[in-house]
């Protein structure tokens, strides 16, 4: 396998994996708690390579995943409390936690490939560089198959705990009182969010990510009326952003996390401004329709089934 072919596939195999828990991170509002994992994972990769010395080794995700749920469970334990709301748990939690890795970074590990660009932007091609060779033929990179695995464990995760997310992610307060138990169900969710966000850190960085994660779900809840359905265009759009991107960084000798996010941003902006112009013109034709009266709003089917 060549190596452009095997970058491209190893893009494509990111962005899938970071956007299907996605879905429901976008249908919690829960996008920012995201931005605050994949920085606190940073000191858990920091604190995993100091004990193995070992930048693929296990025990980094296992950290870095650790270190990540940090953020959702301080989080939390702060909004209880009552004495802070909003945000700005988030904003006093992760920030200090991604500043121990910068730290530890500068002052220990600076002959390490742990430098603070590819922190927040990753760099998916010598991502790809690693292939697996198995009796003379070329597999592709080997940093694939783990994104690959990580696909396989968010897919069968969400299979598995399908109805629980989607009554919990509705109606919380319905979920409880049928038994589901909302908030060791949250908790393991941003446990995969974080171990994602880890798996697909060494491609994507800190700050890419996010995109990778939230945006073509985001896109896909602005056409979809069904969970089922925008699980479909979560994956489309992650496909297409991944394989437009890549050729963009291509041609451009440009890095390809940074193209695929900015390709990304642009199927938002146009699928927006899509939908506004189609619901204007609908709006218009309903309302110049011969006894045409104002209904009631109505929330959308998305974000009332249960």
């Amino acid at each position: 396998m060549g190596f452009a072919l095997g970058a491209a596939l190893l893009a494509v195999v990111t962005a899938i994996t970071c956007a299907l828990p996605g879905v429901f991170v976008v249908l919690r509002r829960n996008s920012m708690l995201v931005d605050g994992i994949s920085h606190a994972v940073f000191p858990g990769i920091v604190v995993g390579f100091a004990l193995t010395g070992d930048l693929n080794s296990p025990w980094l995700i296992i950290g870095a995943a650790i270190s990540g749920l940090m953020v959702a469970v301080g989080s939390e334990w702060l909004s209880r409390t009552g004495l802070i709301t909003g945000d700005a748990p988030q904003g006093l939690i992760f920030p200090a936690l991604f500043a121990v890795g910068v730290i530890m970074v500068s002052g220990q590990f600076t002959n390490v490939h742990l430098d603070t660009h590819v922190v927040l932007v990753g760099d998916l091609n010598l991502a790809s560089f690693e292939h697996l060779i198995v009796s003379g033929r070329d597999f592709g990179p080997t940093y694939m198959y783990l994104m690959l695995g990580m696909f396989l464990i968010n897919a069968v995760f969400i299979l598995l705990f399908y109805r629980q997310l989607k009554v919990a992610t509705f109606d919380p307060e319905f979920a409880e009182l049928i038994g589901i138990r909302t908030r060791r169900l949250n908790l393991w969710l941003m446990f995969l969010v974080a171990v994602t966000v880890t798996a697909a850190f060494h491609a994507a960085g800190a700050i890419l990510v996010i995109s990778l994660m939230i945006t073509p779900a985001a896109v896909a809840y602005l056409v979809s009326d069904r969970l089922p359905q925008m699980f479909f265009w979560t994956l489309v759009v992650s496909t297409i952003g991944a394989i437009a991107g890549f050729q963009i960084a291509y041609a451009f000798n440009a890095a390809t996390s940074a193209a695929m996010a900015t390709f990304y941003g642009l199927i938002f902006v146009v699928v927006l401004v899509g939908t506004r112009v189609v619901r204007n013109r609908r709006r218009r034709q309903a309302t110049d329709q011969p006894g045409h009266s104002n209904p009631a709003p109505s929330e959308p089917a998305l974000g009332s089934s249960t």
